[in-house]
């Protein structure tokens, strides 16, 4: 037995008087009809990737956070996420071309992203999530997480404990945040000073919502604490090797841990208040770490 349609109190109705007044409820008026007849709704293709003149659509692009000058020479990203997957490709031999972006450009939606190198075709974005996976592709490298089960407990203090106490300094402190972020992530963004103002005031809230998801309020002392404990366990762990976990190569986890290390010493970044690096500093090896990468690749 099909159900039945209730229309008042004790009374029912056929269910194909029911269906017939369920599609009248759901019809466009006849006015408003007649007018997306005659102007159809559009949709218009996606804006084209950003692209430079000394640029090569067939070398293998990585779209990061970066200024148009640095990125022609290669220099590192100023963006961690993105410096992890600049650096990490070079380690394991990639050819890249850094291209100068931002998230609202990225069909990913953040970045960094990937356009692979064809000579031919259609190029279909790969996202960071992906990146090691391609990479060992093309390269027939090992993949680190299987190789080493300490691999994700050591990469928790960078995500949380070093990445922490990085928004905060970057974002929520105010010189750092006018001489680092605003030049950086806002400025470049727009010449309006009205919507500076208002990137800038989004940007600072996003990092305040992102420090409170793990703590009722935001406390400057222990997220240094904090982050100093992190550099000491990896200073730990690296100890008098060359790269993490004893590897003949600088592997993905080199690779995190020189994203917040380089740009922590970077005196370029224009630091204003950076107890990060003081914090840093106190363990040779980390030191070490960074500028043989640095110099190196």
């Amino acid at each position: 037995m099909s159900p039945e349609s209730h229309d008042g109190p004790g009374q029912t109705m056929p269910d194909n008087v029911a269906l017939s007044r369920a599609r009248d409820f759901f019809s466009v008026p006849a006015p408003i009809k007649r007018i997306f007849d005659r102007f159809p709704l559009t949709t218009y293709p996606s804006n084209d990737l950003p692209h430079y003149q000394w640029s090569d659509k067939r070398s293998n692009r990585l779209f990061v956070f970066a200024d148009a000058a640095g990125a022609r020479r290669g220099r590192p990203s100023f963006n961690p996420q993105c410096l992890k997957w600049q650096a990490y490709l070079k380690f394991v031999g990639v050819e890249i071309e850094t291209i100068p972006s931002n998230n609202h450009a990225s069909p990913t939606g953040s970045l960094p992203f990937l356009l692979p190198a064809l000579p031919t075709g259609t190029q279909t974005p790969i996202p960071s999530g992906k990146l090691q996976k391609w990479a060992i592709e093309q390269v027939h490298c090992e993949e680190e997480q299987q190789l080493n089960i300490r691999f994700d407990v050591y990469s928790s203090l960078l995500d949380h404990r070093i990445r922490n106490a990085w928004l905060y300094a970057l974002y929520l402190d105010s010189e750092n945040f006018q001489a680092v972020a605003r030049r950086l992530y806002v400025d470049p963004s727009t010449t309006s000073t009205l919507v500076r103002v208002a990137l800038g005031t989004q940007l600072q809230q996003a990092a305040r919502d992102e420090l409170l998801k793990s703590s009722q309020y935001i406390d400057v002392g222990d997220l240094e604490a904090e982050a100093g404990n992190a550099f000491e366990a990896l200073s730990t762990l690296l100890g008098d090797n060359q790269h993490f976990f004893d590897r003949p190569n600088p592997g993905l986890f080199d690779a995190s841990v020189f994203a917040y290390t380089h740009l922590i010493l970077d005196e370029g970044m224009g630091w204003k208040q950076n107890r990060l690096g003081q914090l840093l500093r106190r363990h040779e090896n980390l030191v070490q770490h960074r500028e043989r990468l640095l110099n190196f690749f």
